[in-house]
């Protein structure tokens, strides 16, 4: 599922429960893992908890059948307008030869897509936000993880050095992310 949205334009999901292959809850933990689109649930289970249930798992809305089409419009012209204002302004955020599309979740170098994980995706694109800035590694960590940094945690610097190689992969010559000796990480500067 992660694949297709990250390849397709999608601006929300309608995800009916009862699917033949692959329970609709499963598939919402899916999407969940790798994307915040809108996801309206419609399903013909109508208890409360149920509805509870999904809204927790991550479901933006929900749809008892069988449902008013009118509603069912309204519902989704609601959740693409939330949507739309929760954006970042820019969506495609370009350095040298690396494009990085924040709405569908790709980075290219050179025209290559790389295959970064979530984490080193979220690791360039916040350098890339704000190219003039140093990050500490303790602010680095915070933004990504959510957590306070250790200093005698390795996490980063791993997820930096198999950025660093996926990078250099493409493009050897160049190089994306600089090393300040002391406070932490930025984009190259010549």
């Amino acid at each position: 599922m992660c694949q297709i949205i990250r390849h397709q334009n999608i601006d929300l999901i309608l995800l009916d429960l009862m699917l033949p292959y692959k329970s609709g809850d499963q598939l919402l933990k899916e999407i969940r893992s790798c994307s915040d689109l809108p996801v309206i649930v419609i399903s013909a289970r109508g208890t409360t908890q149920n509805k509870i249930d999904l809204l927790r798992l991550g479901a933006d809305d929900y749809i008892t059948k069988p449902f008013d089409l009118d509603e069912t419009l309204a519902r989704i012209e609601s959740n693409l307008r939330r949507s739309k204002l929760q954006t970042f302004p820019k969506k495609v955020l370009k350095f040298q030869e690396l494009t990085l599309d924040t709405g569908s979740l790709t980075a290219y170098l050179k025209g290559v897509e790389l295959s970064l994980t979530a984490k080193e995706f979220r690791i360039l694109e916040l350098l890339m936000r704000y190219p003039d800035k140093i990050f500490s590694k303790a602010n680095l960590f915070q933004s990504i993880w959510g957590s306070e940094y250790l200093s005698e945690d390795n996490t980063l610097n791993v997820h930096i050095s198999h950025l660093r190689n996926k990078l250099k992969a493409v493009s050897s010559e160049n190089e994306y992310i600089d090393t300040v000796w002391g406070i932490g990480y930025r984009l190259h500067k010549d």
